[in-house]
């Protein structure tokens, strides 16, 4: 345990660490070569916090071909050189219960972005104060040497930290302009840790948010999924929005800010999302449970299931507002958002798919649906079936508590339903009664379009019916074929 107290310059913030003795057998190894080593960052920022972390990062004045012998030595059970040409080498090792600490040591410097490049530029420093004065905001730029345990803070980040602020070490234009993802990755801080931006940080933001078009789209995609992972993604969707960052990152979001009719006939589409939203990580489960949290594929599609509303938008006779087609129109939108975003295609997938169903369910509630339906509700949905659902709840944000409480029951009876049938099929692998080959035999033709004809024709049949005797799929093969030939 750690007691210190840092003067910043304004007021003494007195501070209380307990350390990893990972951390300081690593100072010990760097300080018998000469070299300096510093715990810093998030790492630092989560001791004052108290939040667990085992992701440790230093920075040392020593450069990496002279740190990498003792790297190599400290982390016997792990060693990783991917960051090298930014000065970056990383190592591992288990503790004897099988906690896994990873390490990696970044000699100091400073990244910036020329004008029109998409890459940043490394420039190593000389010191450990030039190093903090670099980084993004005075919360993350603490730090903490190690072996001899000195706090260092020299821009008053611990007493941010108390008041929950997220402001620049430098002046917010020159910071953001070395590196504009930091715009970013305030967004990100207010979801995450749940702090608000100072104002001047959060003006030069919006006065510069043009300049996140140079970042690569896997770099701001990468803060878009944190910023949805953490603990309060509606925060930092909103400040998002706020910022102008999403109007250049992703404009499909602030778009939802419908202008309401003279009436107010029509709900406000962003805020009816951001409820979405919220009620979606409600409804996410457990790590045993079918949709453990944080689950990116459910946040995103909460996100997304109405950006086709603008495109939809018609004003009807009466006064009426209609968004025809806009679950349609919404997939095709999330699926060319989501690849320009750089997200892997099984996200754009689910993601783009789980909003073209999600008015699936709407027609249940009017009138129950047959077995058959049922069905093909779960074989459509597939894979995303849980998820689905827990959208299509998350979606039904009445204020009328009879129309809120009909819709949850019907929910609840199809869910029952699906239960009652699973029990007498196996619903995860429905296909026909007979396959191709048999198709084939019993039709007497050759491969080709009519045996694709044959097979769909066959599979239709099984969700329109259950599982039937083998005599009784090869009598309706043969009746439908001889109707064909008819």
């Amino acid at each position: 345990m750690l007691v210190c107290a840092q003067k910043n310059g304004r007021e003494r913030v007195r501070v209380d660490f307990e350390v990893w003795p990972e951390a300081i057998e690593l100072g010990r190894m760097f300080a018998e070569q000469g070299y300096e080593l510093a715990l810093v960052g998030g790492p630092v920022r989560d001791l004052l916090l108290r939040r667990a972390s085992h992701d440790l990062d230093f920075c040392s004045s020593a450069r990496p071909e002279q740190f990498e012998p003792i790297l190599r030595r400290w982390g016997h059970d792990g060693f990783w050189d991917m960051g090298r040409k930014f000065g970056t080498l990383g190592a591992m090792r288990r503790r004897p219960d099988g906690t896994e600490v990873k390490v990696e040591v970044t000699t100091y410097r400073s990244d910036s972005y020329t004008p029109d490049s998409r890459k940043p530029e490394v420039n190593y420093g000389d010191s450990l104060e030039g190093d903090l004065s670099r980084r993004d905001f005075t919360v993350n730029a603490m730090a903490l040497r190690v072996p001899q345990l000195d706090f260092v803070d020299p821009f008053g980040g611990a007493s941010d930290l108390a008041k929950g602020v997220l402001r620049t070490p430098v002046s917010p234009e020159q910071s953001f302009d070395d590196d504009p993802l930091r715009m970013m990755r305030a967004v990100r801080f207010v979801a995450q840790l749940g702090f608000r931006i100072e104002p001047e940080t959060a003006e030069a933001i919006t006065r510069m948010a043009d300049r996140i078009d140079i970042v690569s789209a896997e770099r701001v995609r990468d803060e878009i999924t944190k910023m949805l992972l953490s603990d309060r993604p509606r925060a930092g969707v909103e400040a998002l929005v706020e910022s102008g960052l999403a109007d250049r990152v992703f404009p499909e979001i602030p778009a939802l800010q419908l202008e309401l009719d003279e009436h107010h006939r029509h709900k406000d589409v962003f805020e009816h999302t951001m409820i979405v939203l919220d009620r979606a990580v409600a409804l996410e489960t457990g790590p045993d449970g079918p949709v453990p949290a944080p689950d990116l594929t459910l946040r995103l599609a909460a996100l997304m299931h109405d950006i086709g509303k603008p495109r939809t938008r018609r004003f009807e006779a009466g006064g009426k507002v209609s968004f025809h087609h806009h679950d349609a129109v919404g997939a095709k939108l999330t699926r060319k958002r989501l690849k320009a975003l750089r997200f892997d295609h099984h996200i754009v997938d689910d993601v783009s798919e789980l909003v073209n169903l999600h008015l699936r369910f709407h027609g249940y509630v009017d009138e129950p649906w047959t077995d058959s339906a049922v069905r093909r509700y779960v074989k459509d949905s597939g894979h995303l079936y849980e998820r689905l659902n827990r959208l299509t709840r998350a979606d039904a944000t009445t204020q009328n508590k009879r129309k809120a409480h009909i819709f949850a029951a019907a929910m609840d009876e199809m869910e029952q339903r699906v239960k009652d049938l699973k029990e007498k099929e196996d619903f995860d692998a429905i296909r026909p009664d007979v396959d191709g080959n048999e198709i084939m035999e019993l039709l007497g033709i050759a491969p080709g379009p009519e045996v694709g004809r044959a097979y769909k024709h066959m599979l239709e049949y099984r969700l329109d019916n259950g599982p039937v005797e083998h005599d009784v799929a090869v009598a309706e093969l043969k009746r439908w074929y001889a109707e064909q030939q008819a």
